[in-house]
């Protein structure tokens, strides 16, 4: 897409702020205004078109996308939306071991295992841990608890969550880097403790690399918009 703007403002709507480029109100696809609820964030999105190329892509507005996901599809699917992430939570990624070899699996204990333990104190929730990659129950409680916790975050927060915990592919992580306990790359290397115990071993692979670059990037955006939502 090239770029057809010049200037990029905010303006108060009440108790929201919309975005203006070059004195008119930046829309959606859908074709709704974007007017959100947090000064900070309609200032950053604004700073976001400020800054686009002259050539640009929606990866290049990452923030607006996650406005227009918290306002386009969460506000319209949030039961659904908790249903999914509540998922990940009943197949965590931290609760699938290696069988072996042996320093795998203690590698992944001392990285695991403390976000198991958090989650517990800080969630009430008990996760069961197996070795290999067939199914295990979650204690029926566990759902419901991670579910209340879900519905406690606004539809902003449950967009940043919407990237983060299937990036990572625990809900676990995910809402520990929602919370502020995690920053992004760590969060990263912990959900890739395998493929970076692997390339300790074995040598690096440039594809996995980039892989993982992408997801730490889009978690750290995630963890901004987090932070844009607040107060």
């Amino acid at each position: 897409m090239k770029r057809f703007w010049t200037t990029t403002t905010t303006i108060a709507d009440g108790e929201h702020f919309a975005v203006l480029l070059d004195g008119k109100p930046l829309k959606l696809p859908g074709g709704r205004v974007l007017c959100v609820p947090f000064s900070a964030l309609a200032e950053a999105v604004a700073e976001e078109w400020g800054a686009a190329p002259t050539e640009f892509s929606p990866d290049d507005l990452p923030l607006t996308q996650l406005a227009s996901t918290a306002q386009d599809r969460v506000a319209q699917h949030r039961t659904e939306i908790i249903r999914q992430l509540t998922a990940y939570g009943l197949n965590d990624l931290l609760c699938y071991r290696a069988d072996g070899p042996a320093p795998l699996v203690a590698q992944e204990n001392g990285q695991w295992d403390k976000w198991l333990d958090w989650a517990r104190e800080r969630y009430g929730v008990e996760l069961f841990i197996t070795a290999g990659v067939l199914p295990i129950n979650q204690p029926a409680e566990t759902a419901a608890r991670f579910s209340a916790a879900l519905d406690a975050y606004t539809d902003y927060g449950l967009a940043a969550l919407g990237v983060v915990v299937p990036a990572l592919g625990s809900l676990v992580l995910g809402l520990a880097v929602a919370e502020g306990a995690l920053d992004a790359q760590t969060a990263a290397d912990t959900a890739f403790t395998d493929e970076l115990w692997q390339e300790a071993n074995w040598g690096q692979d440039k594809e996995a690399l980039a892989r993982r670059r992408g997801v730490t990037a889009d978690v750290a955006v995630s963890r901004r918009f987090l932070e844009l939502c607040q107060g």
